[in-house]
Formats: structure tokens, C-alpha cells, sequence
């Protein structure tokens, strides 16, 4: 039996539960104390031995690949300020794990928008 190395999370919906607070944030992005809550989703998944992390999103949640990614003027202010332990917290959220991201075209449901990442899981 192979060991499971990838985690579809799917992401791509509106955040009606949320409202007014997922307005003009994902729900996803909407902070738990000091980080984002897909950030906890994320750790979670990695410390079960995950790789891969597949988002299926929508056109208005790229702020959450965003996240996962570097950035380098924001670590550039850190460093020159000499705020070392800032700067590693930001640059380990981009090191830690692979983010990969499918989006979905429309919203159906959440049987389509696992199907979405059918090919991307296969492998």
C-alpha cells in the first residue's frame, strides 16, 4: 500500500456562512490569534506526512496561494530590520510544504471540484 503524499483541499466557495467577515476575505484567509485558519489546515496535513497540497480555488482566492509563496519585499523589510524571527516565521510558510492550485470554473459542488484535481492526483 502506497503512503498518501497529496491533500486536495477544496477552497473555491463563496464563504456565505462567513458573511459580513468572508465579504472581501476568504473565510479561508480569516485569521485564528496570529494565522490564517488554511494555514492550520495546512500544518495539520504536513505533520501527517503530506507533500502536496492541492487547492481547488476560485478567481477570487488567489490571496491564499499567495500566502503559501514567498515574499520577497516583506522579507527584505525584515531583514534589514533585524527582525530574524519574524522573517523566519514568513519564509517557513512558503518552505515547508508543495501548494499546487486548480481552479474551478464554476460552482457546482464539491464532488466536481475534487474531479477538478483528478489528473493532478493520479501521479
Amino acid at each position: 500500500m502506497k503512503d498518501i503524499r497529496k491533500v486536495v483541499i477544496p477552497v473555491a466557495g463563496w464563504g456565505t456562512r462567513s458573511l459580513p467577515a468572508s465579504k472581501n476575505i476568504p473565510k479561508e484567509m480569516l485569521p485564528v490569534y496570529n494565522k490564517p485558519v488554511i494555514q492550520y489546515v495546512v500544518e495539520e496535513a504536513m505533520s501527517s506526512g503530506i507533500e502536496d497540497v492541492i487547492f481547488v480555488t476560485n478567481r477570487d482566492k488567489s490571496v491564499i496561494e499567495d500566502h503559501f509563496d514567498y515574499n520577497l519585499q516583506l522579507e527584505s523589510v525584515l531583514e534589514r530590520a533585524g527582525k530574524t524571527e519574524q522573517l523566519k516565521l514568513v519564509r517557513d510558510v512558503a518552505e515547508r510544504v508543495n501548494i499546487m492550485s486548480v481552479r474551478q470554473k464554476c460552482h457546482v459542488c464539491l464532488g466536481h471540484a475534487v474531479l477538478c484535481v483528478r489528473e493532478l492526483v493520479r501521479g
